[in-house]
């Protein structure tokens, strides 16, 4: 029954404002751009409560750097999820995040694509002339400094299927930095690989959780070697405090 009760709260809850916006988009992008708004400061915490009511899933947003964010800063972190995007969204949601991400989900994703269109994410090529996607990122690296806004990073490029920490690529990275030179907060976030499809929605709902932390904010890189240098420790300590939470799962079974 609670499962049923979910779904109809969830719908309700984004199912209408999404759809909604799908229709929006092409009429009017201002009017797109709010109904974004909403669904990021109303829809994205009330998902969470509906979720922590009726299925005892949890998200856990660990406070203990929140103080040392300066007004301005880059997020780099590991990426599993779609759901990232609403976490980090409601982690910081006194803030306008904007997110790097492929240019596919830009198109036809309910819910997802028109937001991105709306805000102004960076949505970038995966093929094609590399040209193209750092002019991407240029416009979105002056975009986000005119408008005070925080920009999100995720170094893998993709989303790990399994929770595992993949290579991380720096182009995307650096290029931002050197066009917006900014303090960086390593983030790690753990949970979405266990709901990212339908079987695993299924099988972890219930009773799961999703937890995202700050792990360190460095001051703004000033050359090539600082920017290789935070890329690198950054993944050390991502993958140290993946290892940390998943000692403490594998604890607790």
């Amino acid at each position: 029954m609670s499962s049923i009760i979910t779904i109809c709260c969830l719908l309700l809850t984004v199912g209408i404002p999404a759809i909604l916006n799908i229709f929006a988009y092409p009429i009017s992008k201002k009017l797109s751009s709010r109904l974004s708004d909403y669904i990021v400061k109303i829809c994205a915490p009330t998902v969470f409560a509906i979720l922590s009511v009726y299925r005892n899933f949890k998200f856990v947003g660990y406070k203990d750097l929140k103080s040392q964010l300066p007004e301005q800063f880059l997020i780099m972190s590991n990426h599993q999820s779609l759901l990232d995007i609403p976490v980090y969204m409601n982690f910081l949601r006194d803030r306008e995040l904007r997110f790097v991400a492929k240019a596919e989900l830009g198109r036809h994703v309910p819910l997802v694509s028109e937001m991105l269109r709306a805000h102004e994410h960076a949505l970038v090529p995966r093929t094609g002339s590399p040209s193209v996607a750092m002019k991407t990122l240029d416009a979105f690296a002056q975009r986000v400094v005119e408008r005070g806004q925080i920009p999100v990073i995720f170094p893998e490029g993709t989303r790990s299927r399994d929770g595992k920490l993949r290579s991380f690529y720096a182009a995307g990275f650096r290029r931002i930095l050197d066009k917006a030179s900014m303090p960086v907060a390593v983030c790690a976030l753990d949970g979405g690989y266990r709901i990212s499809t339908l079987g695993g929605i299924i099988r972890n709902l219930h009773n799961g959780s999703y937890r995202v932390k700050i792990l360190k904010v460095y001051p703004a890189p000033t050359s090539k070697q600082e920017q290789v240098k935070i890329l690198e420790e950054g993944k050390e300590l991502i993958q140290a405090q993946l290892d940390q939470w998943h000692q403490e799962g594998e604890s607790k079974k």
